[in-house]
């Protein structure tokens, strides 16, 4: 007893940090809306209808993005803060991107509904592992600290190798969730040893500390930071699917449910790329930048090049994609690679423009594979102008944007992302990006032909549009052109947001 009063008396010398909960209810809203579905469905046990699940989902992810709004009116008017003693860090670059995690909750959620009903797939756990999943997104996006940041990654990801493989009736998805988690650990050792070695080189993992480390010091011998920043942009890479790293997304974008393959593109995409510009561009920028760009601007020709490239080649349909988000991923980087205030907006902008044109886009994939997921092939989308034209003309008005045609948001996000890299002195870089954006747009056309103009083989086929699939691509098309056609609030608020993008809490 004695001894045990000994160790009470002395955990409290232990130091605390003070939980502002509030500055992280987004996270905490989508941690525990997953785990009390899980407790509501266990002790129901089947007596709650089939659309409890998703509106469930989309009411937590609807009620995240409200909690973000006072959050966001705090740091504009006091600045950003760190939270749980500099773990966190709360600056409208993290609400918006914790705003567009939610979004793509939303819409992911809307698919699933009638994807699980059509393939008679039902149960709550494609919901829970989504708002996980979707929870370690928003970690990444907010983390000041690399082991948070590999945290975040770990629980998204975790949630995604077993949504990819779920579908039981289907052997391509078991073998691209096998896929993507065998390669996914393996870049995820590489994240932590970069970590690591970052560790040993700065002392620190927290990010603000790094940054202040080496605006005071100069270290002579550097190969162990660089080193380290050569392993995390490995694990990064994965995650963001840059070449040569993008070998896993084709597969497993083919391989996985549908609705699953939209929140990746979507969801993970946004939360890998807001780690990947912290950790690099504002904390690596300002003194190390000359040491990483040359590596990023190579892995952003690959990215450009190969992407567009091998998409054409491709006669899947989610294959095609695939490969065009690679593509738009090497877009991205531009924005990355610019390491300035207007690449930071324009990265941002572009994540905001593509989850909705990628989430629209893979809602008619769904719709059009039918039950079995498994009519993806271009031959499918023929005819699809005459037995669904509204289905037809909204995937025309996404691919259209994807290819960046004007008073769409794909034209604006490729715009502000190619100004941004010529203002940084990539001129020849934008130039590369606008000729493969030429090449990518021969694939989206290619599409557009097919259903408009190519001879079905029998009576065409029409596929059912459920009511929520609907939905998810109204809003998709709504937003894609609202962003194109009125681009100023969104591009205000990546404005606003980046100038809020600076290390805390040192």
């Amino acid at each position: 007893m004695t001894g045990f009063v000994a160790v009470l008396a002395a955990t409290e010398d232990i130091p605390t940090p003070d939980v502002d909960w509030s500055a992280i209810a987004p996270n905490l809203i989508l941690m525990l809306g997953g785990i009390l579905l899980l407790t509501v469905v266990s002790v129901v046990r089947g007596r709650l209808p089939g659309w409890f699940h998703a509106v469930w989902t989309i009411s937590v992810a609807t009620a995240a993005i409200v909690a973000v709004v006072p959050l966001w009116q705090r740091v504009q008017d006091s600045g950003p803060e760190s939270v749980l003693a500099g773990a966190l860090v709360l600056d409208g670059f993290s609400l918006v991107v914790t705003a567009t995690i939610c979004v793509s909750v939303i819409l992911a959620a809307l698919l699933l509904e009638a994807y699980l009903r059509r393939e008679r797939l039902g149960g709550p756990e494609w919901y829970v592992l989504m708002l996980l999943s979707a929870s370690g997104g928003v970690t990444m996006a907010t983390a000041n600290d690399l082991v948070v940041v590999f945290i975040g990654l770990e629980i998204l990801s975790v949630a995604v190798y077993v949504l990819a493989a779920m579908h039981r009736r289907r052997v391509s998805s078991q073998e691209a969730g096998l896929k993507y988690f065998v390669l996914g650990a393996f870049s995820s050792a590489f994240l932590l040893y970069g970590i690591a070695l970052t560790y040993g080189a700065t002392g620190s993992t927290n990010l603000s500390r790094i940054q202040a480390f080496l605006a005071d010091t100069v270290i002579t011998q550097n190969a162990l930071l660089l080193g380290g920043l050569a392993f995390m942009l490995v694990g990064f890479g994965f995650k963001v699917a840059v070449v040569p790293f993008h070998n896993w997304k084709p597969d497993v974008y083919q391989g996985s449910p549908t609705p699953v393959t939209a929140f990746m593109a979507t969801a993970v995409t946004a939360a890998a790329f807001a780690a990947l510009l912290r950790v690099y561009v504002t904390t690596f920028g300002p003194t190390y930048r000359t040491e990483w760009q040359p590596l990023v601007a190579a892995l952003t020709v690959l990215t450009l090049v190969v992407g567009a490239f091998l998409a054409i080649s491709q006669t899947n349909v989610k294959r095609m994609l695939a490969y065009s988000s690679i593509n738009h991923a090497g877009f991205v980087l531009l924005g990355v690679l610019a390491a300035s205030a207007a690449g930071d907006a324009a990265t941002l902008f572009y994540l905001v423009a593509y989850t909705f044109m990628a989430a629209g886009s893979f809602a008619v994939v769904a719709v059009v594979g039918r039950r079995g997921d498994g009519h993806h092939d271009l031959s499918d989308y023929q005819g699809l102008s005459r037995s669904r034209p509204g289905l037809a003309l909204v995937f025309t008005i996404l691919l259209l944007s994807q290819a960046g045609v004007p008073l769409t948001a794909g034209f604006l996000a490729k715009f502000y992302v190619l100004a941004a890299a010529v203002e940084s002195g990539y001129t020849w870089l934008a130039v590369l990006a606008m000729l493969t954006a030429v090449v990518s747009a021969f694939m989206y056309l290619r599409i557009v032909v097919t259903m408009y103009f190519a001879e079905p083989e029998g009576e065409p086929r029409r596929p059912r549009i459920p009511a929520a699939a609907g939905l998810a691509m109204g809003l998709c098309v709504v937003g894609v052109l609202v962003i194109g056609i009125v681009p100023g609030p969104l591009s205000d608020v990546a404005n606003d947001a980046v100038s809020q993008l600076v290390a805390v809490g040192r």
